[in-house]
């Protein structure tokens, strides 16, 4: 099992913070934001993680993860989006990396209260397709959100109007490894980029697509200024709990 940590974007919704560095180079609470998915996939037990990043502080990543030790990594490898081409657009570019195995893949803004290794188990049990994470919200009109029936998601609505269901799909997918010609069937969108949520109804007409929805908190921290405040004070909680 391959873990991907998507960390590219220009992180507009931030602006001025995101003026001179990437969202996720940003502090939440005592630790950068793409510090929790990195940890997220190691307490899962992936071992193998790669880094999509972009922009003019890509060799910060670097910098700041190193070859991973401080997360018990042997090393961390590390690829190149050049401009904004969608979440499934930067997923594509860790095509050789996953070289045939499954995938986690979690959006470096994403933080979770939850321990991912029991979801991350279901899917190995799965075998093959996709598995996504989903999670009730008060405003599920700013998310993509599962339209669920007869405990099965018959489709995923981008930021729908008149949300059918409160279920929003988090930043964690994982594929198995026919995504990446999944990716390839994609046509862009109306904003012109390549988006997980057409990879995710793909899988989803093939009857493919699994789900699980979390217990604990999810929370966005990139896509509002009130989402990143409250992702520190949520990880504060978390930290001040657990004793650390």
């Amino acid at each position: 099992m391959k873990g991907v940590v998507l960390a590219g974007g220009l992180g507009t919704r931030l602006l001025p913070l995101t003026k001179i560095t990437n969202k996720h180079l940003l502090p939440v609470y005592d630790r950068p934001m793409v510090y929790y998915p990195v940890e997220k996939l190691v307490q899962a037990g992936i071992r193998e993680i790669m880094l999509v990043t972009g922009g003019n502080a890509a060799g910060d990543f670097l910098r700041l993860l190193e070859n991973g030790r401080e997360f018990g990594l042997k090393r961390i490898h590390y690829t190149y989006q050049e401009g904004a081409g969608g979440i499934a657009a930067a997923l594509a570019l860790a095509e050789d990396f996953v070289e045939g195995d499954r995938l986690v893949a979690i959006l470096g803004d994403n933080l979770f209260e939850e321990n991912l290794l029991p979801y991350v188990r279901r899917f190995e049990r799965q075998g093959r397709g996709a598995r996504i994470l989903l999670k009730e919200v008060e405003d599920p009109e700013r998310f993509g959100v599962a339209d669920v029936q007869d405990g099965k998601v018959v489709r995923v609505v981008e930021k729908p109007k008149r949300p059918r269901s409160r279920l929003a799909v988090t930043g964690c997918y994982m594929y198995d490894a026919r995504v990446f010609d999944v990716i390839r069937r994609l046509k862009p969108s109306g904003r012109g980029e390549l988006e997980i949520t057409d990879v995710n109804n793909l899988y989803i007409r093939q009857g493919r697509l699994s789900y699980d929805v979390l217990k604990g908190w999810w929370q966005d921290a990139g896509s509002s200024f009130e989402a990143y405040a409250r992702a520190g004070a949520l990880a504060r909680a978390l930290r001040l709990r657990s004793g650390l």
